[in-house]
């Protein structure tokens, strides 16, 4: 429900309707500040407040012989308002209209944005405190590594969405600009106030300097931003598909009441969800490209950036939306296994205690390099399925020499791994 409500949220702020509202909104805005100093007449403004308004499909088809949208809309606007339409637009230019248009609708998505990753970060938290103390093998390469606990992991992922929320925040303060300085930003039929008193009263800020646009570096901060935050949800993603496989079983992601993981297969439970998030940060990664090709443009402008940004804002905050409210659900539901947990930390019959052999050898006053080919030794063989670790250094000489079976006992322990966990968690902010 939360995230059908978010979504379509979402989807209004990029819909010709919010689009044209807030367009006409400038421009009245625009005529308020005139009105201030009686450039023009405050009476005119009253009426044309009264009488403005707009018609979508007439919008459309006077652009049909136009080819501006721009100008289809404040040829429309100036139908519903009469003789002083003389007022409307006056020395703006287009994308005065359209840039400030758009710095809205970004703060507005924005906002959107920064509730999903507030909640994700809530049910994050809440999750890693639950499973704090749950032991399970740590991987790297994929390979058995030491102890770790699943709670860890997720403090981990508490740990980044909090810099992706601060990061999101910048990006939102950085993209909510204005601009209504004219053509090519001289401020040549239009005086700054005008632009002070629209940023003002839209909340944004107005621009040190534009040309006939804002600048597009401002743009592709924010959209590689959008694609750094869908980088950590591909990750946190990933990091569940791969417990999930069969042979590991660890996690899963929910799997509702009737739900289908195959047409021919009825036992498949598949990560649909978490692949869905995966595939979709690659969307936002190369939308990130192109808002970067767009950074250079034509001297004053041109519009090779305008056709694809139609696309690329509203594609990257639906998506990210949607990835944010879908691991949400993700992390809100998972099943967690922990008597898999516990199983895949024996697996290896004691190797992932090996680093703590080595330590203790070379406490006993073994060289280092000595003391490693010795465990090494009897992890070789335990690899290879020959008994487990604590045997076989046993039965190499130059480990019984150090160590006694009762000693190996006291190191062959997982709460030694995770003494500082709470130390952890408290870095962290949980």
């Amino acid at each position: 429900m939360i995230a059908r409500y978010s979504l379509a949220k979402m989807r209004s702020i990029w819909q010709e309707e919010f689009k044209f509202q807030t367009m006409l909104a400038i421009e009245i805005l625009a005529l308020e500040a005139y009105a201030t100093k009686k450039i023009v007449p405050p009476q005119a403004v009253k009426r044309i407040k009264q009488k403005a308004r707009f018609n979508l499909s007439q919008i459309q088809k006077i652009e049909e012989k136009t080819q501006h949208d721009v100008v289809a809309f404040v040829s429309n606007v100036a139908q519903y308002i009469g003789k002083d339409a003389q007022y409307l637009h006056l020395g703006l230019t287009s994308s005065d209209i359209l840039d400030t248009t758009l710095g809205v609708q970004l703060k507005s998505a924005s906002g959107i944005l920064i509730e999903g990753l507030e909640k994700l970060l809530e049910v994050i938290a809440k999750k890693a405190l639950l499973y704090k103390d749950m032991a399970c093998v740590g991987r790297t390469h994929g390979v058995h590594a030491e102890p770790t606990t699943f709670g860890l992991k997720l403090a981990l992922w508490f740990d980044e969405t909090k810099r992706n929320l601060a990061r999101l925040k910048q990006a939102q303060h950085e993209v909510c600009l204005g601009k209504l300085s004219g053509a090519v930003g001289t401020y040549s039929n239009i005086e700054p106030f005008v632009e002070d008193y629209v940023c003002k009263k839209l909340g944004l800020k107005a621009v040190n300097i534009a040309t006939q646009v804002i600048q597009r570096d401002v743009y592709a901060q924010y959209m590689v931003t959008l694609a750094v935050i869908g980088a950590s949800l591909e990750k946190f993603a990933t990091e569940i598909r791969h417990l999930q496989r069969t042979e590991v079983l660890e996690v899963e992601e929910p799997f509702g009441k009737g739900q289908k993981g195959s047409s021919a297969m009825p036992h498949k439970r598949n990560p649909v969800i978490c692949e869905r998030i995966c595939g979709l940060a690659r969307l936002l990664r190369a939308n990130a490209q192109v808002a970067l090709e767009n950074v250079a443009l034509w001297h004053e402008r041109d519009i090779s950036h305008s056709s694809v940004e139609r696309i690329i804002f509203p594609d990257s905050t639906l998506a990210l939306d949607y990835m944010l409210n879908k691991f949400i659900e993700v992390v809100s539901g998972m099943k967690v296994y922990p008597d898999n947990m516990l199983a895949n930390l024996g697996k290896t019959r004691g190797l992932i205690f090996s680093q703590r052999v080595l330590i203790a050898l070379m406490n006993k006053g073994l060289e280092r390099t000595k003391a490693y080919d010795l465990v090494q030794e009897a992890a070789m063989q335990t690899w290879k399925g020959a008994g487990n670790f604590k045997d076989n250094l046993l039965s190499l000489p130059g480990s019984a020499k150090y160590l006694s079976a009762k000693e190996l006992d006291k190191l062959f322990n997982l709460d030694f791994y995770l003494r500082n966990v709470n130390k952890i968690f408290a870095k962290v902010g949980l």
